[in-house]
């Protein structure tokens, strides 16, 4: 052993033995992280003593898939927003855009996130509450009335009416003069998670996964700068998994879409660069950091020894990032500010392309104007005060961040194991293996909240008595009658025999093997609604019902 080494190793042993025999505190916090992996007090090269040389852009990708990181472009600057009427959202998007956004997100109501129209019983109190109400193509002309679609990105949330949203967003660039050829942006389309986490689920399984790849298949062709998927882990984490469990999960279902789209008989390379991913940057620092670094080192691996991709562009995981709505407190919700920004700087580090910062009222209600400028704000204070963006990743080469990158990594791989043992993602569903799996993590953690292993400031320590109430963005009631007129005009105006036509031929497509895209898109065209879309879909291919975990 060399005198180097030696002088490193008895230096080390000193530490431990000050270290062990110094006070040690007795508060009873947990030294792991949220997600409950172990850490040392102390992490040096020894704990990554065969790690090799790694640069930004190169396989594995570890330390960003672009050799200029930021250095050369900032990542998409996104505020998801979307509340009442497609005018009112409109208002937003283009006071959000005035204001430095660099591309849109549209939240959506709940009526539309389960394919309802506006006027449906089950759409009663719900209509423009958590989002935009769209029930036809005459909304999303309003939605994006002055805003040029061939100049800007937008991401759209969305699942199980994914493909529906989608056509009446190239429909309105037809209306502007924009080619669908021409279209970026992002469609989340990610059904899977829905079984596993959101449960915004409508039909079963199997075709819920033939209308993603029938999205994947149309804009590989269609609208080539489109992500057609967005393959989500924000949802899963949110539901109260670990950030192992969010990495694992996310990757597992990405990896059934590439299967399912071989299956049709696309190859890997025609569509794997226009898959992307949406993670969750939660408030567990360093933990988010190593997430992101391990997500984007698996995907590569995967990509080109197990799908054999030749195309390097085919290998990068790409991604989009929120901060975590879970970790937003109604208590004191001013603390969200400095909660986003931990959460927001997390993402950075960990080399996002795209980020959304939670206004600190979200937690209560949609966020108000000025919340979400704010948001917003955090962001621009990153990327121009803090010089965060001038070393592309700054943490690379950290014994602790490398070393737990390594086990986020590991942790993940065990997941794939045990997937693949169930016999893969859908059966593993059918099984309620994951649902049972963030069930118990998120019973884990509520313990250690109440047991003050765990401290969320305002929550479970450090509360106040009484707390001013905070503006919040409030939803005009009339506003859903308002609508449902709006949806009564449309239906009367339209050439109702062209309507018919169209949902008959999609019918009648829903129950061959055609790719139903273009079939969405002509009923779209003659104004067809979305719940008239829906239905025809349903009647040929059901509902589903989950079976409950036990």
């Amino acid at each position: 052993m060399s005198e180097l080494k030696v002088r490193a190793r008895d230096s080390k042993q000193a530490w431990r033995e000050e270290f062990e025999s110094s006070a040690v505190r007795e508060d009873g916090i947990e030294t792991s992280t949220i997600s409950g992996v172990p850490l040392q007090p102390l992490y040096t090269s020894e704990d990554r003593p065969k790690a090799a040389e790694e640069f930004p852009g190169q396989f594995p990708y570890t330390r960003g898939i672009h050799p200029s990181g930021y250095r050369g472009r900032l990542w998409t600057m996104r505020q998801f927003s979307g509340f009442a009427t497609a005018e009112e959202t409109n208002r937003r998007y283009k006071y959000l855009l005035a204001n430095g956004q660099t591309g849109l997100s549209v939240a959506f109501d709940m009526p539309t996130l389960m394919g309802q129209d506006s006027d449906a019983p089950t759409s009663r109190g719900e209509v423009g509450h958590c989002g935009v109400a769209i029930d036809s193509l005459a909304d999303m002309e309003t939605l994006f009335d002055g805003i040029p679609l061939g100049e800007i990105t937008t991401s759209m949330t969305i699942n199980s009416p994914a493909a529906i949203l989608l056509c009446m967003y190239i429909a309105v660039a037809e209306k502007q003069g924009v080619p669908a050829s021409k279209l970026g942006g992002t469609l989340q389309n990610d059904i899977l998670k829905e079984f596993i986490a959101q449960k915004e689920f409508i039909f079963p399984p199997a075709p819920s996964m033939r209308l993603v790849v029938d999205s994947i298949e149309y804009c590989a062709r269609e609208v080539p700068k489109w992500n057609t998927i967005s393959i989500s882990g924000y949802h899963i984490r949110e539901a109260g998994s670990t950030a192992a469990q969010e990495l694992a999960f996310t990757l597992a279902d990405g990896m059934a879409y590439v299967d399912a789209c071989l299956e049709r008989g696309m190859h890997i390379d025609d569509f794997a660069s226009r898959l992307s991913f949406f993670f969750d940057a939660h408030i567990d620092f360093f933990e988010e950091i190593a997430k992101f670094r391990a997500a984007r080192r698996i995907w590569a691996r995967w990509m080109r020894e197990r799908y054999g991709a030749q195309q390097e562009r085919s290998w990068k995981l790409r991604f989009h990032t929120q901060t975590a709505g879970v970790s937003l407190t109604a208590q004191q919700p001013e603390l969200n500010i400095a909660r986003t920004a931990i959460e927001a700087l997390a993402a950075v580090l960990g080399g996002t392309q795209s980020l959304h910062t939670n206004a600190m009222d979200e937690v209560l209600a949609l966020p108000t104007d000025k919340a979400a400028r704010l948001a917003l704000r955090t962001q621009q204070l990153l990327a121009y005060e803090t010089g965060v963006a001038n070393t592309i990743d700054p943490l690379g080469g950290s014994y602790f961040i490398e070393a737990l990158t390594d086990e986020m990594e590991r942790q993940a791989e065990a997941y794939f194991k045990r997937i693949d043992e169930i016999g893969g993602v859908i059966p593993a569903i059918e099984a309620g293996f994951f649902q049972k799996e963030i069930a118990d993590a998120a019973f884990r953690y509520q313990q250690e909240l109440e047991q003050k292993r765990r401290l969320v400031v305002g929550v479970n320590e450090f509360t106040v008595d009484d707390e001013p109430p905070i503006d919040i963005l409030r939803i005009d009631p009339a506003l859903e009658s308002q609508q449902a007129a709006r949806l009564r005009n449309v239906r009367a105006k339209r050439d109702q025999a062209r309507c018919t036509n169209a949902l008959n031929s999609l019918r009648k497509a829903a129950a061959g093997t055609d790719n139903l895209m273009p079939y969405i898109l002509d009923a779209v065209r003659a104004y067809a609604t979305e719940g008239e879309i829906m239905h025809a879909m349903i009647e040929v291919f059901g509902t589903y019902t989950e079976t409950a975990v036990v």
